[in-house]
């Protein structure tokens, strides 16, 4: 499975960014597709996952202002980021599990003013 994200980049507290991630080759093995963020000096962790059957979970710091959908027909994961703030900083990976993990490459997030 190889995952090419894109999306990243600089926005004032308070505005919007959208981040994708195209899936490609063995993408029937994947059950779960999210997003995990890791700050400098940390580990990565998840900031919102959704799976096959539509489940979704998010970490509690985004509930209510991040959102994360799929659109199946273009093997493709979004994570719709609203409401940014400044701890949302960080390089932000896309992930799918089937059965192990596979990770794209990540994208900077920069919440300034």
């Amino acid at each position: 499975v190889q995952l090419q994200a894109s999306g990243g980049g600089s926005v004032q507290p308070g505005g919007s960014l959208r981040l994708s991630c195209v899936a490609s080759g063995r993408i029937f093995s994947i059950n779960v597709m999210g997003w995990f963020r890791q700050f400098p000096g940390k580990q990565r962790d998840l900031v919102a996952s959704s799976g096959n059957g539509g489940s979704t979970t998010y970490a509690d710091s985004v509930k209510g202002r991040f959102t994360i959908f799929r659109d199946n027909a273009k093997n493709t994961v979004y994570l719709q980021m609203n409401s940014l703030k400044p701890e949302d900083t960080a390089v932000y990976y896309c992930g799918a599990w089937g059965p192990v993990w596979y990770w794209g490459q990540g994208t900077l997030v920069t919440v300034s003013s």
